[in-house]
């Protein structure tokens, strides 16, 4: 059974021997499960985008991964051995730049291969359990990081944020919303300030309906009002999410986030990046290192059934882009939070015990 989530909010939950998923291409027009029962299936639904955001792409694949062990559980050693093979690599295969997707696929197989020794139906099993811990511990994580990333925001903050790094983006709560979250219960009045975050519109379809769902005030504008609206002082602080931080402190999140940071400096408003430290990639020198998914030009073109561009134009579609570590205020965790990060600051950090 799966623990339950923090919000009420349900990206992810395993239910009748199936992953369960929130497809969120349709919200807010329909709020819909899509099922699935193996790793390629898992695959193709992070790839496409049912379910997005760096903790929740890292629980959709550890449970693709028990997923295949379920379906083949009956299978000769060999054959249950070539399965769960070929279920790593397509899951690793889905999406280049969340590194909390790498992470628990590592954790899945340091898992697996403990378990070696033991009947196939028992490794199945086993894996189940640790996916069900890696849901569990995502809430537990944006809990922690949500209460001190709360002490940074003074009673009536307005808060923009960038695509959507709530609990649709996690097992529940949230990072930056989780944020948000927590400093709603704390008693603070908070409002939000969403950017639509083009061209998959995460802010305007999904930051917004997780607020509008809870009642937390919420105002969306579009991406190229965010200047205008720091100059009228309307901004009081940004939060954003990550899906991988290089060693250096530099932050990969949603296209569009550089320009934030950027302007955010220039009107001196704090910029905090909520992340988990599974986002935090230690192996990675610096931004530059980051590999940055490149996705269809028809989400640039049009949206669904509409055709805005005209046929035949060049498109360029970065999922993301890198902001550079001296533009981040403070990187708020579940272990505390790491002011003007840097490589120093950050092996402490992730070396902690």
């Amino acid at each position: 059974m799966t623990p339950p989530s923090a919000t009420r909010v349900e990206t992810l939950r395993f239910s009748g021997g199936r992953l369960e998923m929130i497809d969120q291409r349709v919200l807010p027009a329909q709020l819909r499960y899509l099922a699935y029962d193996s790793a390629e299936a898992v695959a193709t639904g992070i790839r496409d985008m049912v379910v997005r955001g760096a903790p929740a792409i890292g629980c959709a694949a550890a449970y693709g991964v028990a997923l295949e062990a379920l379906r083949h559980r009956h299978a000769p050693g060999a054959e249950f051995s070539r399965s769960m093979h070929r279920g790593f690599e397509v899951l690793a295969a889905s999406r280049p730049t969340a590194v909390n997707l790498f992470w628990a696929l590592k954790r899945m197989r340091l898992q697996w291969e403990s378990l070696a020794a033991y009947p196939a139906a028992a490794q199945a099993d086993a894996l189940l359990a640790q996916a069900h811990e890696i849901f569990a511990e995502d809430v537990r994580t944006n809990r922690a990081l949500g209460a001190h990333g709360a002490a940074l925001l003074a009673h009536g903050a307005r808060v923009l944020t960038h695509c959507n790094a709530g609990a649709l983006a996690t097992a529940g709560h949230g990072t930056a919303l989780g944020v948000i979250r927590s400093a709603v219960e704390a008693g603070k009045r908070i409002s939000v300030i969403a950017d639509e975050t083009r061209p998959f519109l995460q802010g305007a379809r999904l930051t917004a309906w997780e607020m509008v769902q809870e009642g937390i005030p919420v105002t969306l504008i579009t991406d190229n009002m965010a200047g205008f609206m720091m100059s009228r002082g309307e901004v009081d602080a940004v939060i954003v999410g990550a899906d991988r931080v290089a060693a250096n402190g530099d932050v990969a999140n949603k296209i569009g986030t550089y320009m934030v940071a950027v302007l955010a400096q220039r009107h001196a408003i704090p910029f905090y990046v909520a992340c988990p430290i599974s986002t935090i990639d230690m192996q990675v020198a610096d931004g530059a290192a980051i590999p940055i998914e490149e996705r269809a030009a028809q989400e640039v073109t049009g949206y669904r059934d509409t055709q805005w561009a005209p046929a035949g134009v060049a498109v360029r579609n970065p999922a993301f882009d890198v902001t550079p570590a001296e533009l981040v205020t403070a990187l708020i965790t579940e272990r505390g939070v790491v002011h003007q990060p840097d490589r120093k600051k950050l092996e402490a950090l992730v070396s902690h015990r």
